[in-house]
Parts: C-alpha cells; sequence; structure tokens
C-alpha cells in the first residue's frame, strides 16, 4: 500500500484535499468516486500514515462513530448503509478514509471486526475485540452502546488526569518563574545598595546574596542542563526498556501524585476489563489484552504475572493478591465477584469507586495546593524581604542616632 496525497472536487464544485493509503492510483480515484468526488490530482506522500491519523482522530470522533453505528443498528439499518451514511456525514478526513475503506472492506467479505483490525491506529485492540465479540454472539447493538460509553468514560478519565496533574505543574513553574526573576533582577539591585554601607551582614542576608549570584552566573548552565536531562530522558525511554519500566513504577510511588495515578490507571484496568469480559472473552484474553493497552508498563507486568499464576489454576483474586500491587479493595471484590458469578458487576463497582476516589483526591488536591503554593512563595518574599530591609533599616537607624 501506498500513501496518496490527492485533490478532488465534488459534485457543488468544492475542493478538498487529503491522503489515502491506496495500492494505486486508480485505487485512490475509485475510492473518491464511491464518495461523491472526482480526483483531480493525486502524488505520493511521504508521511507515516498511522502516525497522521492517530494525530487526525480524536476520541470523540470515536465516541461519535460508535454513536452513529449503534443509532442505525439500533433502527434496523443495515451495517453497510450505516458506515455509508457516516462516510458521507462525517467532518474528519482521515475518519472518513477509515470509514470508507471499512466500506470497501466489508463489501469484498470481511466482518467488521476483521475490516478494523486493518487500523490499529485507530481502532485499539479493545474495541476490535468487543466488536468481534458482538458479531460472534449477535449483540452487537449492546457492544457499540458499551463502547460507547467506555469511550465517554476513558474522554472523563483524560480530563481527570489532566486535572491532577497540570495544574500544580503550572503553579510550580509560575513559582519558579517568580523566584528566579526575583533573585535574577531585583535582588542584585538592591544588594548594591546594601553593601555600599559597608556594614556587616547577617546569615539570612549572606544566603540570599549567595543564592542570587548562583543563579545570575549559572543560570544559562542551569537551562542548559534542563535540556539536556530532558533529551537523555527522552532517548532513554525510546531506546531502553528497564528505564521504561523504572519511570512508569515511579509514577506510581511519587509523592501525592502518585497514589492518585496508581487509582486511575487500576480504574481504566477495572473498566476495560469488566468491558470485555461482559463482552463474552475469556478472562486470559482478557488480561492479555489489558496488559497491553493499560498505560503503564509496571501494573501491565503485575497484571502478566496475574496471567501467568491464572494459568497454573489459582483463583483470580489470589492471582492478583500473589502481585501485591492491587489495594484490598480490588482483591476483595474479586472474591465476591468469583463468589456470586457476576465478576463485571464487581469490575465495574471497583472502578466507579475508584473514580469516585480519585475525583476526590483531584479536589482536594486542587483545594490545597494554591494555599500551599502561596505560603511557599510567601515565605520566598518574606526572605528577600527580611534579608534586604533589615540592613536598609539598620543603615537608617545609625544614620538618624
Amino acid at each position: 500500500m501506498t500513501l496518496y496525497r490527492y485533490k478532488a472536487i465534488d459534485e457543488v464544485g468544492k475542493r478538498s484535499t487529503g491522503v489515502m493509503d491506496m495500492a494505486s492510483e486508480f485505487e485512490v480515484e475509485q475510492r473518491l468516486r464511491s464518495m461523491g468526488m472526482e480526483l483531480i490530482v493525486a502524488s505520493e506522500h511521504k508521511t507515516f500514515l498511522p502516525n497522521l491519523v492517530r494525530k487526525s482522530i480524536t476520541r470523540r470522533d470515536l465516541i461519535n462513530f460508535c454513536f452513529h453505528l449503534l443509532e442505525q443498528t439500533r433502527a434496523g439499518v443495515p451495517l453497510i448503509e450505516g458506515l455509508k451514511d457516516l462516510r458521507d456525514s462525517v467532518d474528519n478526513p482521515a475518519l472518513r478514509e477509515i470509514t470508507s475503506s471499512l466500506v470497501e472492506r466489508i463489501e469484498g467479505g470481511a466482518s467488521l471486526s476483521q475490516a478494523m483490525d486493518d487500523f490499529p491506529y485507530a481502532f485499539d485492540q479493545v474495541f476490535v475485540a468487543m466488536i468481534r465479540a458482538g458479531e460472534r454472539s449477535g449483540r452487537l447493538v449492546e457492544i457499540l452502546r458499551s463502547l460507547t460509553e467506555n469511550l465517554k468514560w476513558q474522554d472523563e478519565l483524560v480530563t481527570q488526569t489532566k486535572k491532577a496533574f497540570m495544574y500544580p505543574i503550572f503553579v510550580l513553574v509560575c513559582v519558579l518563574g517568580v523566584v528566579v526573576a526575583l533573585m535574577v533582577f531585583l535582588v542584585p539591585e538592591l544588594v548594591k545598595f546594601i553593601m555600599s554601607t559597608g556594614q556587616q551582614l547577617p546569615g539570612h542576608t549572606k544566603a540570599l546574596i549567595w543564592v542570587s549570584e548562583m543563579m545570575r552566573s549559572y543560570i544559562h548552565w542551569g537551562i542548559g542542563a534542563i535540556f539536556a536531562s530532558v533529551a537523555l530522558f527522552k532517548y532513554l525511554q525510546r531506546v531502553s526498556a528497564k528505564f521504561r519500566f523504572s519511570v512508569d513504577r515511579f509514577k506510581l510511588t511519587v509523592w501525592v501524585l502518585g497514589p492518585v495515578l496508581r487509582k486511575l490507571l487500576v480504574s481504566r484496568f477495572t473498566q476495560y476489563f469488566a468491558l470485555l469480559y461482559s463482552a463474552g472473552i475469556t478472562v486470559p484474553e482478557c488480561l492479555r489484552i489489558s496488559e497491553e493497552i493499560v498505560g503503564n508498563r509496571y501494573l501491565a507486568g503485575a497484571i502478566g504475572k496475574a496471567a501467568k499464576i491464572l494459568e497454573e489454576g489459582a483463583p483470580l483474586s489470589t492471582s492478583f493478591e500473589r502481585t501485591r500491587l492491587f489495594p484490598p479493595l480490588v482483591l476483595r471484590m474479586l472474591k465476591v465477584g468469583e463468589t456470586t458469578g457476576a465478576l463485571d458487576s464487581a469490575l465495574t463497582n471497583i472502578g466507579y469507586f475508584f473514580n469516585r476516589d480519585v475525583q476526590d483526591a483531584i479536589d482536594r488536591m486542587q483545594t490545597m495546593i494554591g494555599p500551599t503554593m502561596t505560603v511557599i512563595l510567601g515565605g520566598i518574599l518574606l526572605w528577600v524581604i527580611v534579608s534586604v530591609m533589615g540592613p536598609i533599616y539598620n543603615t537608617i537607624s545609625t544614620v538618624v542616632m
């Protein structure tokens, strides 16, 4: 397959451009014609399509995709007709191309899950596995409904994650920026006057002068070290699996943010597990899929370890208990689910509990981080004021006396 960039025109004369992954320019022309457009020009494009599509298709696009298919299928519209309607109405060019490819593959005899399996950069393993289970069981409507709800939940989860991590990082950067500005620009000007008095300076003033001089003398080295550290970090992330594993483990233990991230990941895992299990997928397969998409290598390793213990004949709850990573609530709910035969409900309840717990933790953290940063910044300003104004006050007092 070759990636082609094309220019085309529709029936009303509106021009559009885009990219297609086709075997030849003739196939590009045929595809556009099926979409109600005529090809103007097509040429090979060097950009790798999976990367392009990954950036172009958002979670909101997939939610709309599932919702559209759900409504069409529930209304009795044939799947192929529903996909054609979606192809003709979707605004995202990348999703329109993929939908058109799905139509062609299904018309060629493939099932929907087989067609989606050709686009792993758009439909992940959970998505494809759920659709496949829905086709085999005849419960495609229920599966599409579950996928829609799960994608909405993921969208909310991403929003919560951003709230949990972006706000404290932003505040910290602002505080550091203010401190650097004080030390580099304001304090040196005040120190000139203090030094001109010739008096003996107290220890806290000497410390302030030392910090200011260090920042002024080595700030460019500090900035360079930051960029070098980021570059080295990205390089090690790319080439070292052991380093990636260590970083993911550290993320779960870092102060304040680590417990919140752990709960987010456990919530994501249990939701995925419940979704797959309720679709009729076996527990070992649920674990395998969850291991690959959970988003943290340390947690994925624990899931893989649990899967191996399960294969040896141990109960699911015991398998997770031996990993020593999952909290007691998860283990207790798994035991209840195994005993009652309602494992999917137990997993859903775990996800619900952790979602609420994460939301409460985020709200508490956001409530505390503002006053905490204010106290820190106020303490630094107090240090600067006392260190500068103390000698100035002593000088004025000496002159008056």
